[in-house]
């Protein structure tokens, strides 16, 4: 029997997840991608998803319809002065934490500051920043050595590293090095620490004190938050069989990524919508720059010519060409950035043999790869294939398996991969990230002082930051062509496609939003 084949029977046959009901119009049941081991936004992007639920933010985030602007969300706006160089946010009226205590500027400001270490783009902001102070319980001051007019994108983007998370001082004070474990925001979900069930359930409970914005339509992280479930369930589901079978049984509500493999039976069943993203996510495969054999340029480039872009595609999401799109560069296809600019690197034909001479010549001499492979649907497939393709060309491939919380500590780990470090994985990032040079944060090249991965090009960073101080949209465009011919020389990543994973829902609930390829759970609500 042929896997799909095996799937879909399963999905009758396995035993359903034991989620209590509890009373439907008051509890929404969610399956997300994984568990998560960490739960501070600031500290690491994984945990972004979780941190938009706790933790509100100064601007939002709309979603591509209308090109993913910054919106005022905890601010109620802000003015511009000195020719750009001074700006002054003002806080909404009634902002409060969830311990109680208001929401005062110099909570923002230790926030945004604390923020400002890891973000990369936060971390061009603050080398930009003179001063950031209260100068009142609601206003915060950003004073600048020269025009950003990136500030609110900066502070609002969702999905596009770091979440700038905005927490109590105390907490805030942090080491930005350190997790901060103790989850007090002022978003429109409290955390329920004491419900949580590692790796298999965690309880978010709607926040009574929290002050939606009055104002704008929900769109992504932007607008009003109103959340209309008294208690939001995750619960952690790994095989997609089970999962889908407890969507359609009607035993939870949503599905965040359903495998392709259900996809059919899930679009047949009059009680579940299919509804896509509409920014997609581009999968790559990312070398680690400070460990042999990827800290060797040459080794990198070299191996550009066996990725078959199409083959990763298939793999995880079969023939259909509406849920994904090759070739795919350095940037997302529908941004005004993308282009052709060293693209016959990736569209040419594949020649393993040559690929193999090349990494030889280049200095490949059999040098362990670890390969850190995601268990979870769509990045085991995405990795099987990368694995069998480093294999094709030579390489002595140590293919290591683990659940995606595991997976996304293990990539941050700086030691060598005889010691537990690693050489090469397949993460996914939102089209909202790869759409613009300025939130790109894999593909940067700040060495040790970037994402995991720490690639080191001097020549991309001074081209971004040419590309942050213009804008008219045609030298933006040269420029970020400009970044992509760089990148096809220094090799930060390896871009694999562009795929368009939908998600999946009960039909009766309605006003289901998304921000950057990721569920909220504001809006929805259940039809009586």
């Amino acid at each position: 029997m042929r896997r799909r084949e095996f799937l879909a029977a399963s999905a009758a046959t396995l035993a359903l997840p034991a989620v209590a009901r509890g009373e439907k119009t008051s509890v929404l049941k969610f399956i997300p991608f994984s568990d998560q081991a960490v739960l501070d936004p600031i500290w690491t992007p994984a945990a972004n998803d979780h941190g938009i639920m706790v933790f509100d933010t100064l601007y939002g985030q709309t979603g591509p319809e209308r090109s993913y602007a910054a919106t005022p969300q905890m601010v109620a706006g802000h003015t511009v002065e000195d020719d750009g160089k001074i700006w002054k946010l003002t806080l909404r009226d009634g902002l409060m934490f969830h311990d109680g205590t208001k929401v005062l500027a110099r909570d923002c400001v230790a926030s945004v500051k604390r923020w400002g270490v890891q973000d990369v783009l936060g971390q061009t902001l603050m080398q930009r920043t003179d001063e950031l102070s209260a100068s009142d319980d609601r206003t915060i001051v950003f004073r600048l050595k020269k025009p950003f007019v990136l500030l609110p994108v900066a502070l609002g983007k969702f999905a596009a590293g770091n979440l700038c998370a905005i927490m109590p001082e105390r907490l805030a004070s942090t080491d930005p090095y350190d997790q901060v474990t103790e989850m007090v925001g002022s978003g429109p979900l409290r955390f329920k620490k004491d419900e949580w069930v590692h790796g298999s359930l965690r309880v978010y409970e709607r926040f009574d004190g929290y002050k939606p914005r009055e104002d704008g339509l929900p769109d992504g992280t932007s607008g009003p938050k109103v959340v209309h479930f008294d208690r939001v369930e995750w619960h952690v589901i790994p095989d997609p069989a089970t999962s889908a079978a407890a969507l359609r049984a009607g035993e939870v509500d949503w599905w965040a990524y359903p495998s392709p493999d259900f996809l059919p039976q899930l679009r047949q069943d009059k009680q579940i919508r299919v509804q896509g993203y509409a920014d997609g996510f581009c999968p790559i495969l990312r070398p680690n720059h400070l460990y042999p054999p990827f800290n060797n340029p040459a080794v990198r480039r070299a191996l550009m010519g066996a990725i078959d872009q199409a083959e990763f595609m298939t793999a995880a999401f079969g023939p259909d060409r509406s849920l994904w799109q090759v070739p795919v560069g350095f940037f997302t296809p529908s941004s005004p950035f993308a282009s052709e600019v060293g693209m016959a690197a990736l569209s040419g034909p594949r020649n393993y043999a040559e690929v193999k001479r090349a990494l030889e010549t280049a200095g490949y001499r059999g040098e362990k790869v670890v390969l850190l492979v995601s268990t979870q649907p769509f990045f085991k497939e995405w990795s099987d294939v990368a694995a069998e393709m480093m294999r094709k060309v030579g390489m002595n491939i140590d293919y290591q398996a683990m659940d995606f919380a595991v997976r996304i500590q293990r990539a941050t780990l700086k030691k060598p991969p005889d010691e537990g470090g690693w050489n090469v994985f397949i993460t996914a990032l939102a089209g909202s990230i790869t759409a613009s040079p300025a939130t790109h944060f894999f593909l940067r090249g700040q060495g040790e002082q970037g994402y995991s991965g720490w690639p080191t090009s001097p020549q991309i960073e001074a081209l971004r930051d040419q590309w942050l101080d213009v804008s008219d949209l045609a030298t933006q465009k040269k420029l970020a062509a400009e970044i992509q011919a760089q990148a096809f020389i220094d090799v930060p990543y390896y871009p694999l496609g562009i795929n368009f994973a939908p998600t999946a829902f009960r039909s009766d609930l309605t006003g289901v939003l998304t921000a950057s390829g990721n569920p909220v759970f504001w809006s929805v609500r259940r039809q009586a």
